[in-house]
């Protein structure tokens, strides 16, 4: 039997919104990465890009566990001696809290042109407001597991 790949016109994408509302960000990450993916259709491949949009909104209201808060950190690096720059969830979540969602999500993606495309269809808002109201968004409702409890 022939290995099926999905043709452009097979490919119907739909959009979702995600509530991350005291959701537990790795596992709203991993949920996020899947729908993007398109792992939830059944013409799904690995090599083509045939997953959905997924709109999150309440970002800064994002739930982690443990001490992560205080204990987990982003780092950049400038590529100059003495460029290396380190932020810590908290502080991330308080100036940028779309890049921790993003960051988390990216880590679930292939890496590559792939990964680059698919992150484009993924909107990150920190309020309760998004500007996608005319597409029609789904409400994708998350796994018990996934949120806090």
């Amino acid at each position: 039997m022939p290995t099926y790949s999905p043709k452009p016109g097979d490919i119907h994408r739909s959009w979702h919104v995600v509530d991350a509302e005291g959701a537990v960000l790795g596992r709203m990450s991993s949920e996020i990465a899947r729908i993007l993916r398109g792992k939830h259709k059944p013409i799904y491949a690995p090599h083509v890009d045939c997953g959905d949009h997924v709109i999150v909104i309440n970002a800064e209201k994002v739930f982690v566990t443990a001490d992560k808060d205080h204990d987990k950190e982003y780092f950049r690096y400038s590529g100059y001696p003495g460029g290396l720059r380190r932020v810590s969830l908290r502080d991330q979540r308080e100036r940028h809290p779309d890049r921790v969602i993003r960051a988390a999500v990216k880590g679930m993606l292939p890496k590559g042109r792939l990964g680059r495309q698919i992150m484009g269809k993924l909107k990150i808002y920190a309020g309760p407001t998004h500007p996608h109201a005319a597409q029609q968004p789904k409400v994708l409702e998350l796994l018990p597991s996934a949120r806090k409890s």
